[in-house]
């Protein structure tokens, strides 16, 4: 069983930064991709960033430019750099892998972290 341990949030002003981190554990065969999503009050989960294992990366038009997406294969880790942050990317931020599938796809992500509390706010 996998485990995700998520790192990183809290509350920042608006045009500030924050580092989210996710490292993931236990008995991992396979990680095709790893990804960013995150939920706000009243809306759907949406798909922030992911990145493959080969390294190819793809971000929500409303985060370009702002957030970068890393990982670490070895280390099973993702990364997600946020910066100059808008109110509206004040969400639950949560990390996921695609164990099964390419990750291309949202519906590939098959592993879920608990979420961290990202708030931007003056």
């Amino acid at each position: 069983q996998v485990q995700l341990v998520e790192s990183g949030g809290g509350l920042v002003q608006p045009g500030g930064s924050l580092r989210l981190s996710c490292a993931a554990s236990g008995k991992i065969f396979s990680i095709n991709a790893m990804g960013w999503y995150r939920q706000a009050p009243g809306k759907q989960r949406e798909l922030v960033a992911t990145v493959t294992r080969g390294g190819s990366t793809n971000y929500a038009d409303s985060v370009k430019g702002r957030f970068t997406i890393s990982r670490d294969n070895a280390k099973n880790t993702v990364y997600l750099q946020m910066n100059s942050l808008k109110p509206e990317d004040t969400a639950v931020y949560y990390c996921a892998l695609a164990t099964m599938y390419s990750g291309s796809y949202p519906d590939d992500y098959d592993r879920w972290g608990q979420g961290t509390q990202v708030t931007v706010s003056s």
